[in-house]
């Protein structure tokens, strides 16, 4: 059995446990998606969320940040009702939510409009929503590399180190606000109604909303992910371009570490990833050219 099926097969597990805790019927669930977390459809247009271990605090949070926005009006995925959740199980976190109502792929636009939203909402009150950390799980992600050799997992924990640093010295910008965390395009989609609905609420917290928006700069400047045009089309809507800002290039060169520490966890359970691996090393060490970079997702 591979290392991928083992994390299947526990994940299913822990769904069954939790389910029942929760009082829902398991039977006829549906894996979505394998990936960083475990995504399973119910029967009901129930959507299970199974977490790494260690991600409770974090399920918390998002549990308490969906709601909230779901009081302000702010379209976004909604957490299934008259459940005390998350519940924890070996460690690990599950949460329910709404099946999301047919809808297709976010652009730079719905991002920006997304943003503009929650940008604007003054912090909640009656819960923490906690600091923006833009280095959380990055140690343990470099450590998990183990299809790398030393010198790059050495290499990779000297450049954290500096990432810090230069993080610590960003110039002045923006008013600090609730920030999504993690809102690149895959984030954000557009119902068949034209509303723009945020996913992945668990990194949100208060912060730089340069963060935010140099997601979508890395995903026009450093992958040709979207065009200029559609960055020049998320500036109008948003009204500022982060890339002017003195602070833009440290954001965007912890965005792009961010992106290869995955990268190298995954491959660390799939071997076959590591190619990816040391491309994105490579360009981060100037030893593939100037960006953009062609890049591969990974799960």
């Amino acid at each position: 059995m591979t290392q991928t099926s083992n994390a299947e097969t526990a994940a299913w597990s822990i769904l069954e446990t939790a389910s029942r805790r929760a009082g829902l019927d398991p039977s006829g669930a549906e894996l979505m998606r394998l990936g960083e977390n475990a995504l399973f459809r119910l029967p009901g247009s129930i959507v299970a969320r199974v977490s790494r271990p260690g991600q409770l605090t974090a399920a918390k949070r998002e549990v308490a940040v969906a709601r909230w926005l779901e009081a302000n009006h702010v379209p976004a995925v909604q957490t299934w009702p008259d459940i005390d959740q998350p519940i924890e199980v070996d460690g690990q976190a599950v949460t329910w939510w709404k099946e999301l109502p047919p809808h297709r792929p976010g652009t730079a636009f719905t991002v920006a409009t997304a943003l503009c939203r929650l940008h604007d909402l003054p912090p909640p009150t009656d819960f923490d929503i906690g600091r923006l950390d833009p280095f959380v799980r990055l140690s343990e992600r470099i450590d998990r590399a183990s299809t790398l050799t030393e010198p790059d997992r050495i290499w990779m924990r000297t450049h954290l180190i500096e990432l810090k640093a230069r993080y610590e010295e960003l110039p002045k910008g923006l008013p600090e606000t609730v920030v999504h965390g993690d809102a690149w395009i895959g984030n954000v989609v557009t119902t068949d109604d034209g509303e723009a609905v945020l996913l992945d609420l668990e990194r949100c917290s208060i912060g730089p909303p340069e963060w935010d928006l140099t997601s979508t700069a890395v995903k026009a400047f450093t992958l040709a992910g979207i065009t200029a045009d559609d960055y020049n089309t998320f500036v109008g809507m948003y009204k500022h371009d982060v890339t002017a800002w003195p602070g833009f290039e440290t954001l965007r060169d912890i965005r792009e570490f961010r992106m290869t520490c995955m990268a190298a966890q995954v491959a660390g359970e799939n071997p076959h990833r590591r190619d990816e691996v040391l491309l994105r090393l490579a360009c981060l060490r100037d030893e593939h050219g100037p960006r953009p970079w062609t890049w591969t997702a990974v799960p």
